[in-house]
């Protein structure tokens, strides 16, 4: 088992009216196998949180600490921390003009994996990967996420975390401009990531819909920048039917 650990962590951020703290003392405890959803509204800092993790230079940590498996997160580089077991699946993935799906995805297995994959077992994985997840194959041949829709986009999110077996994924609103087929497909492959390599999952969201497929076993409000209640299932139940309305009222 390995054990991703977010200790008191204060996160700030440099705006045109100054440094501006966004995380005010996370801590959060998750291991591989445990699905943990993360709610709250708009502004709260679930996104931060997302972003610190992977290491966005954006984000200054100014107290706390993230460990995984005892070593020191916030002392690794980028490509260090997705070596490590870390995959942030992005809000809004970016578009890499002139690098095609093939190229990418191999090139990025290979340096997490520290040799590259023998060429047919690991053509045979992407495929079976792109047609689970219900990608075209001609998709292979495109430039990384240039010209995707949205729900294409957040399907080859998906398709890396099947393909890179990370010890923990961070899935930054996955569901965002998903329909219900797609919600579906993509679910599916979490699940599967979860079920094959005992993977760990901090899923954010700022909706229900998605916990219908992957079911967390812990879920945890944030409102600004803090953890304001945690609890199990049952807690996005009550956030379906109550809001965080009461969340913010205590806040003002």
């Amino acid at each position: 088992m390995s054990t991703l650990e977010i200790k008191d962590l204060h996160v700030s951020i440099e705006t045109e009216q100054g440094e501006k703290e966004i995380l005010k003392g996370v801590t959060l405890t998750i291991n591989t196998g445990e699905t943990h959803a993360i709610m709250g509204p708009n502004g709260s800092g679930k996104s931060t949180l997302a972003s610190t993790i992977a290491g966005h230079p954006r984000y200054t940590v100014t107290s706390g600490s993230i460990t995984l498996d005892g070593e020191d997160v916030l002392e690794m580089s980028v490509d260090e921390r997705a070596k490590a077991g870390l995959f942030l699946a992005m809000q809004y993935p970016v578009e890499v003009p002139g690098v095609t799906m093939t190229n990418f995805l191999r090139t990025a297995k290979t340096a997490i994996d520290g040799e590259a994959p023998k060429l047919r077992t690991w053509t045979k994985d992407v495929k079976e990967a792109m047609g689970k997840l219900k990608i075209d194959a001609d998709f292979a041949g495109r430039n990384v996420n240039e010209g995707f829709s949205g729900g294409e986009k957040k399907r080859v999110e998906i398709l890396q975390l099947e393909l890179f077996k990370p010890k923990f994924a961070v899935l930054d609103e996955t569901d965002s401009g998903l329909d219900v087929d797609a919600l579906k497909v993509v679910s599916e492959g979490v699940n599967r990531a979860q079920a094959e390599n005992d993977m760990g999952t901090l899923l954010i969201t700022h909706y229900t819909r998605i916990l219908r497929y992957i079911k967390p076993e812990f879920v945890h409000v944030f409102v600004d920048g803090r953890v304001a209640e945690q609890g199990g299932p049952e807690l996005a139940d009550r956030l379906e039917e109550e809001g965080y309305d009461r969340y913010l009222n205590v806040k003002a």
